[in-house]
């Protein structure tokens, strides 16, 4: 089962090092990377091709693409129109069976956690989706706290009527299942796809991981 983490990205040079490292440290093989920038003015650009060139393998001028022990990165960057049409264009590009939004600045647990996610399920009858918790860190990346929501032992989308009790980015769906992010929603178009993405599932599974940080 390959996994897809999209990243979106305007301006991030100083969080998308530790989200690009979490990323590439994972034990877990079968992984792309796929970051969606929207034409950032600042260092965002040259510290993916700094990554790319520290990794051995330089990319396309525009377009990225890196491989390195089954792990790939690819990139784009170009205006957008906003955090919803890149998460969009970002669903095109992927080829996983799964999805993970995973911001700049956010990273997995640990190493391991796409490994251990994936071992929580039968690979011959795969969930839908699969969730799990957030751990809250500063900006140096270091435990604070858990997330004051706690995603619930079972989880549907009538569990949304509490708030968002699962984070986006521990909300991970088969990429067959996923729809549009809905722009005519400028801020909770998140809570919107997540929603309509329960109602469509056949089995929801709970990992009964701490998956981000």
């Amino acid at each position: 089962m390959k996994l897809s983490v999209i990243t979106v990205t305007f301006n991030a040079e100083k969080t998308l090092e530790r989200t690009l490292k979490s990323v590439l440290e994972q034990t877990y093989p079968d992984l792309e990377h796929l970051i969606v920038d929207g034409a950032s003015v600042d260092g965002t650009v040259e510290l993916i091709r700094k990554t790319e060139k520290e990794t051995g393998k330089q990319g396309e001028r525009e377009n990225g693409k890196r491989e390195e022990s089954g792990k790939v990165l690819k990139w784009t960057s170009e205006p957008d129109h906003g955090l919803y049409d890149a998460m969009n264009k970002a669903i095109g590009m992927a080829s996983g069976d799964y999805l993970c939004f995973l911001n700049a600045g956010d990273t997995f647990f640990s190493p391991d956690t796409v490994e251990r996610m994936m071992q929580t399920f039968n690979p011959e009858n795969p969930p839908d989706i699969l969730y799990g918790e957030t751990a809250i860190v500063d900006d140096k990346g270091s435990f604070l706290h858990m997330r004051r929501l706690k995603a619930p032992r079972k989880l549907s989308w009538k569990s949304f009527k509490q708030g968002m009790v699962v984070c986006h980015q521990a909300f991970i769906v088969k990429r067959e299942l996923a729809e549009p992010y809905d722009l005519s929603y400028r801020f909770s178009s998140d809570f919107d796809w997540c929603i309509r993405l329960m109602k469509k599932a056949a089995s929801i599974h709970n990992t009964r991981l701490t998956l981000i940080n």
